[in-house]
């Protein structure tokens, strides 16, 4: 007996590793502090993916976009992702 799937929507962020150049993000820092925001200290510009996914559960649905992020959607070599929510879609 197959169990049904259920669909879910996983919320991504994936952001440059510390210590990679991030020339967009320092560009928006020193903009920011032209406008007068003296309290930034540093700025990181990164994507947010929507992926909406049929699974068993939640915990297959998170395995199966870390494995999305793993081989495709973040480049390992400068990039981090933190899968940031799971919930029904």
């Amino acid at each position: 007996m197959t169990r049904a799937l259920t669909r879910y929507r996983v919320a991504v962020h994936i952001l440059p590793r510390r210590g990679v150049l991030d020339p967009q993000g320092h560009a928006v820092a020193d903009a920011l502090h032209t406008l007068g925001f003296d309290g930034v200290r540093d700025v990181h510009i990164g994507r947010h993916i929507v992926v909406d996914a049929d699974a068993a559960s939640s915990e297959d649905a998170r395995a199966s976009v870390r494995a999305m992020c793993e081989r495709l959607l973040a480049n390992p070599v400068i990039e981090d992702f933190e899968i940031a929510a799971i919930t029904h879609a």
